[in-house]
């Protein structure tokens, strides 16, 4: 069994919230050596993503730190920088006209929330701003109601750090085939729109054509979406799209399609009935337990399944797993399920500064001053 295929590359995180440490979470959970850049003076990081990474204190307005940055980046493949724009090439860090100078295999993932050449380019957001510009925003919620985020799961984590560790991966190829790094530009707002695509493209046809929440798959329709069952609070999750599998939903419920139309002849197809059928639905759910229903529908094709809480995994002792499974170099092991690994500034540093360029602290090269800073000794 081979180790997981970035095993050996060089990442420097600099610390940001949680786009940015996603990535950086994605490529150490593969094997990569990820060696976070924390701020001086914090006690502890707000970060859970930390899962086999490192840290290492610099004051990035220190010439001393900054100096040790930049021999750090000499030897480094990757650079996740979660700043706004221009914060870089504030910092002397210009990825191009410094550090591809410096080191010309760098690659330097940016990963913003808006658009870096956009109206909204200077301004301050989060998830659901990102969301909200990407136009996927509009699509999400009930009908008759303002629109409802998903957490913050779509821009933050999807299109934001895995959209931009497919980045990384996609310049690691160029990269070996040209031998040169790049800069490889993501932002939460175009990731998300392009995750939105296939709903985009059904905006013009009758799947999905009509206001939010009164679409096939939007909610509009009975039988794609949840209901509760007897026992308050707990759900089963219904997707009986295509006819087969609408047939097994009703045989398991019960119901035959003259009973779930308000008129003879009509189909399910007929959206003017779908409020009648979704009362049939709801009543007949609640006439039984989410146990009875699973016992009912676990099996069959009739594309019904239970709404599992995180509470219900840990209870049954879920086994979490890595994004994709490799079956010549798999990942790392899953070391975390409810506790995130708080790393705190500076651990581990020491080892990496060691293993990346040969220099133990204290040795002459480089130390950590008496805020807890890390310095270059030789300027």
């Amino acid at each position: 069994m081979a180790p997981p295929p970035l095993t050996g590359l060089k990442v420097v995180e600099l610390a940001g919230l949680a786009p940015g440490p996603f990535c950086g979470f994605l490529l150490s959970s593969y094997g990569a050596d990820v060696l976070r850049i924390d701020r001086p003076n914090v006690s502890a990081s707000n970060d859970a993503l930390t899962s086999y990474k490192s840290s290492i204190a610099l004051d990035l307005k220190n010439k001393a730190s900054h100096a040790l940055l930049l021999s750090i980046l000499a030897k480094a493949d990757v650079l996740i920088d979660p700043y706004r724009p221009g914060v870089l090439e504030k910092l002397g860090l210009d990825p191009v006209s410094v550090l591809q100078k410096l080191n010309p295999k760098l690659i330097t993932v940016r990963l913003t929330g808006f658009r870096r050449d956009g109206k909204y380019k200077d301004m301050a957001g989060h998830d659901i701003n990102y969301l909200a510009v990407s136009g996927v925003l509009s699509m999400l919620g009930a009908k008759d109601t303002p629109p409802l985020p998903p957490g913050n799961v779509l821009a933050d984590f999807a299109g934001g750090g895995h959209v931009a560790f497919t980045g990384v991966l996609l310049a690691l190829i160029h990269r070996g085939v040209s031998g040169n790094g790049q800069v490889v530009e993501a932002n939460m707002a175009d990731g998300v729109n392009y995750l939105g695509t296939f709903p985009r493209l059904l905006l013009r046809t009758p799947m999905w054509s009509g206001p939010r929440g009164t679409n096939t798959l939007d909610g509009g329709s009975p039988y794609y979406g949840c209901y509760e069952c007897k026992d308050k609070g707990r759900y089963m999750s219904v997707g009986a799209l295509e006819p087969q599998f609408f047939e097994q939903f009703l045989k398991g419920l019960g119901l035959k399609v003259e009973d779930i139309v308000p008129e003879k002849g009509m189909t399910r197809e007929d959206k003017s009935g779908w409020e009648h059928m979704r009362l049939i639905f709801t009543a007949r759910f609640k006439t039984k337990t989410r146990k009875e229903w699973e016992a009912i529908f676990d099996g069959t094709d009739a594309c019904v399944a239970p709404v599992l809480t995180y509470q219900d995994l840990e209870e049954e002792n879920y086994e979490f797993r890595p994004l994709v499974g490799l079956t010549g170099s798999p990942a790392r092991k899953v070391d975390m399920a409810y506790d995130g690994k708080w790393l705190k500034p500076g651990e581990g540093g020491d080892k990496v500064v060691k293993e990346w360029l040969g220099w133990t602290k204290g040795g002459g090269e480089w130390d950590v001053n008496e805020k807890g800073v890390a310095v270059k000794s030789k300027l």
